[in-house]
Formats: structure tokens, sequence, C-alpha cells
């Protein structure tokens, strides 16, 4: 079956669905061939016009046309299921799946998912039934055919087959050009977000912006095009075969097959009557193909996202660590982790984070330095639970970190990253807990007189990117947790609110009972913490505990 995956796939959605779309399109097709052969009867015998016929009409086409309109009914309903059990099933995955992993497959190309392919497999669903209908139909006219003449069958079906033949291999080919203009739309698509992401430095370059559009822009356009044509090129040539080998049978059941005496006139009436009343339905099948194959490819994809992605188990472990007694140290226990992007990593030698060792205790302060591709942001990733560990031990008061508790070790952690993405509403906190805190959080952060907090949603985000990482740093209040990472966090902020940064809201922290780590490079502010790590090329080259003295970088 050209379509069986496709099948298979609406099988596994909705087993009873699927199932009732194939027995309506069987009763479709048998109630249109028993239409067909009482139309014949009467062609033949116009002199019988008694009740029981015409009943038997108006009871075949009441058939058939409740079984069309209760198929459609339900699909409509199967396919708005679907597409919303998709998308959130794929957003599902990709948020339980290794951050590296979903990095390394690329957020085009994910996106691309989310949107076209999940949107073409809704489409496909909604064309598949009347596949199905018009299938059978075709299927039971040709019992009607065989019932007519054995032979004429025979011949019939051995130019189906050739045509069939041609078909597959003209099918193959579509599908492969289907799949590349998907990857070239991918493409496309990262160019609209450099264009977005890049708009600044496009506008203060006009050599940049000019070869921008000109070459890459044009050229992922261009190949999104191409493919686009040729698939649409063999698609058309799908439809004149198929156009070709119909009225071709046509040709030789009129002209040929009488001269040779392999067929009745009676016969004829019928396969002339059948012929004509399966065009509409073979028109219906090739023009509904094309969907079903960009469903199929697009099938493909959202399952190849499934499967990479989904490779991190389900958290077993649900207990929590909420306020941990001061005693309990160190909360965070590391012995000669490793980290390595693998082969890979774009850079000839791939980067490689440690061996290293530390302990984390509540209540500390622990400065994280190093220059630009030191690893710095590598180990925050690897630290808040978001990159696993190649080797070594990782603990969290006193519970070894695995799979199976990875996500439980990640609740422990509020991050705010140097990239961080703030959302504009207070998400996964209760309109009670927003309500009582963040009018202080906004006051205690110097941002009341510009936003304010409803329905658990900031008024705006239009703001400088210092006081969006202030908003950023309402989010970790409200979280609450055992361990803060700040990840250049006060790289934007201005001189005075700095000092209000490093000597009001840390100590703060440290005060009651949180463990605190800060990447910056203001050494002024080292002799604060009880810890400094000084990073290089993945490597501690320098790691000074409880010290007072200041460190340079």
């Amino acid at each position: 079956m050209p379509f069986g995956r496709f099948f298979r796939f609406i099988v596994q959605r909705s087993s009873s669905m699927a199932w009732l779309m194939l027995c309506v399109g069987i009763l479709s097709g048998l109630l249109s061939a028993g239409v067909l052969a009482l139309i014949n009867y009467v062609v033949h015998h116009p002199s019988d016009h008694s009740p029981l016929v015409l009943l038997g009409f108006v009871g075949l086409v009441a058939g058939k046309i409740l079984a069309s309109l209760g198929s459609q009914v339900l699909l409509v309903r199967f396919s708005q299921d679907t597409i919303l059990d998709l998308s959130l099933s794929l957003c599902a995955k990709i948020l339980r799946a290794p951050l590296l992993r979903s990095e390394q497959r690329g957020a085009n190309h994910i996106l691309i998912t989310l949107t076209d392919d999940v949107s073409w497999v809704t489409w496909a669903i909604q064309c598949f039934p009347s596949f199905l209908m018009n299938g059978a139909l075709v299927l039971g006219c040709g019992i009607f055919l065989a019932w007519l003449s054995w032979s004429v069958f025979l011949a019939v079906l051995g130019v189906a087959v050739v045509s069939v033949v041609v078909h597959q291999w003209l099918h193959t080919s579509v599908r492969d050009i289907i799949a590349a203009s998907r990857d070239a739309r991918a493409e496309l698509f990262q160019r609209f977000r450099s264009l977005t992401d890049g708009l600044k430095e496009l506008l203060m370059h006009r050599a940049r912006r000019q070869e921008f559009v000109d070459e890459e822009v044009r050229g992922a356009a261009e190949l999104y095009r191409k493919t686009n044509l040729e698939a649409t090129r063999i698609q058309a040539l799908l439809g004149a075969w198929n156009a070709v080998s119909l009225y071709s049978l046509i040709g030789f059941i009129i002209f040929l097959f009488p001269s040779f005496g392999l067929i009745s006139s009676e016969a004829l009436t019928g396969y002339i009557v059948a012929m004509i009343y399966m065009m509409g339905p073979i028109s219906s099948i090739i023009s509904t193909a094309p969907t079903l194959e960009r469903g199929q490819v697009a099938l493909d994809n959202i399952e190849r996202l499934g499967i990479s992605l989904d490779v991190c188990p389900e958290d077993v472990q649900t207990r929590e660590l909420v306020g941990l007694e001061p005693e309990i140290s160190p909360i965070v226990q590391w012995t000669d982790v490793v980290f390595s992007y693998g082969q890979d990593n774009d850079a000839e030698t791939p980067f490689t984070l440690g061996p290293i060792s530390l302990e984390l205790c509540p209540g500390e302060l622990v400065f994280i330095i190093g220059g630009n591709g030191s690893g710095k942001s590598t180990l925050v990733k690897v630290l808040s639970g978001l990159y696993q560990p190649l080797r070594g031990d990782v603990r969290l008061a006193g519970t070894m970190i695995t799979d199976a508790n990875r996500e439980w070790y990640r609740e422990h952690f509020s991050v705010i990253f140097s990239d961080f993405y703030l959302f504009k509403k207070l998400l996964g906190h209760s309109d009670s807990q927003v309500h009582s805190l963040a009018p202080q959080y906004l006051r205690l952060l110097h941002l009341d007189h510009k936003v304010t907090v409803r329905d658990r949603t900031f008024s705006t985000l239009d703001l400088s990117q210092g006081q969006r990482k202030r908003l950023a740093l309402i989010t970790a209040y409200l979280e609450d947790r055992s361990i803060y990472v700040f990840d250049e966090w006060a790289a934007d902020q201005d001189p005075q609110y700095k000092e209000v940064f490093y000597k009001t809201l840390l100590p703060d922290l440290r005060s009651r009972g949180k463990t605190v780590i800060v990447i910056t490079h203001d050494d002024r502010y080292f002799h604060l913490g009880n810890q400094v790590i000084k990073l290089d090329d993945g490597k501690v080259v320098e790691h000074v505990k409880d010290s007072g003295a200041r460190m340079t970088t």
C-alpha cells in the first residue's frame, strides 16, 4: 500500500478512528459499485421501473452520502485533536531532551517541524478518508468490471500494472525532492532568523547587508524555489501519466477490444459507464496523492525529531530538597568531572572541560572567572544539569546524580544565563505568591516606577538590557531555589547598581543560606567571595578558597 505507513500512524493515534475510516471507505466503495451495477441494469432493462429498483437506487445513494458525511464530521475532530497532540508531544520531547542534542539538531529544524511538518500531517489526515473512499470506490468498480467480463478485466489489469510501475518510479523521485524541498525551507528559515537576530549589524554595514540579501537569502530562496518547481513538475508528470493511462484504457475498451470480439455490447456499455463513473474518483486520488506524499515526508521528519530528542528517560526521583539545613555541606560536590562537545563540535580540536573537582556549600559566594572561550558558560550548563558529564561524579547533598534524577537535580538551581530569555508572564508561580512578592522585588530592584505585574504578567518588556536582567532576577527570586547562578549578570548594569548587586543582593542571598555562583570580570569584588575559580581552556588554573585577598584576572 503506497501510504501504508501513514495509515499505521493513524492507527497509532486512534485505532478506533482508523478502522472506522477504513470501514466507511470500504462501505462507500461497495455502495458505489452497487449504484453502478444498478445503473447498468436499468440501461439494459429500460422497461423495468419497479418500485423495488427505485427504492434500491435511493437506498444505495443515501447510504453513500451518509457514509461520506459521517466520515467528514468525525474527521474534523480527529484532525484537530491530532495537530494539538502532535504539537504538545513534540514540545514535551524537546523539553525532556538533553540540551546539547537539541542544540545539535538546530533551532531552525525544530521550528520547521513544529510548524510546517505538523500542518502537513494534519492536512494529509484530512485528505486520507477521501483517498480511502475513492480507492474503495475504484476497487468496487473493478469488481463490477470483473463480473462483466473476466477476459477484458485481465487485459485492463495488465495495462493498469504498467501504469502503476511507472507511477511508482515517479513517486519515488518526487518523495526525495519533497524531502529536499523541506530541508531547503529550513535553510531559508535560518536565513530569516539571521535577518532578525543580526538586524543591527546588517544596518551598520552596507556591503554586508547587500551580500546577505543577494547571496545568503537569495541562494536559500532559489534552492527552495528550485526544489519546489522540480517537485511540482514531477507531480504534474504523475497526473499526466495517470490521465494517459486512464484514457488509454477507455480507448482500448471502445476501439480495440470490440474489434477482436473480446467484449459483448452489453459488457461494453457497462465498461464505458464504469470508466466514466470512475474518472471523478481517480482524479480525486491523483489530486490528493501529493498532499499525502508531503504528509508522509512530514511524518518522517516528525518521527526523526522525536527519535533524536527522546533519549532522556523520565525522571523517577521526586523527593524535594527544600529548606536544607545549613549543616548539609557540601550541597554540590564534583569529583573529576569531565565534559566534551565531542566530534560533533565544529572546531578542529573538540573542546573539553575538566577534569574539575569542587565543593559548593550553603551560604557560599563563588566567583568563576576566565577569558572568552575559557569554558565558563559550559561550566554553568554542566553545573546546572543541562549538559551531562562525560566522566566523573556529581552529588547533590550526598545523592549521586544520574540520568534518572537529573531533572530533580536541575530543580534546585535558579540560573540567569548570559543569553537569557525573559518571558512576559511569570510562569510556574501561583497568583498569590506573585501578588504578595512581585511588588516587593520590583521596589528592591528599582523597577516599580517602570513595570507593574498584573495576572502574573509584566506590563512591559520594552526596557534596557540591564533592566531586563533585573526582571529576570525577579523570576529567580520567586523560584527560591537552593543554588543561584548568575552568568555575567552585572555586565549590563551601571556602576551604581553593580554596587547594589554585589554588596546588597548577593549578601542577602547568602544570609538566607543560598549557594551563589557568579561568573564575572569585576575583580574589585572578588574579596567578597568564599571561592574564586579561574578557568583557562576548560581547565582550572587557579582556585582560591576562603580568601579575602584580591585576585586579578
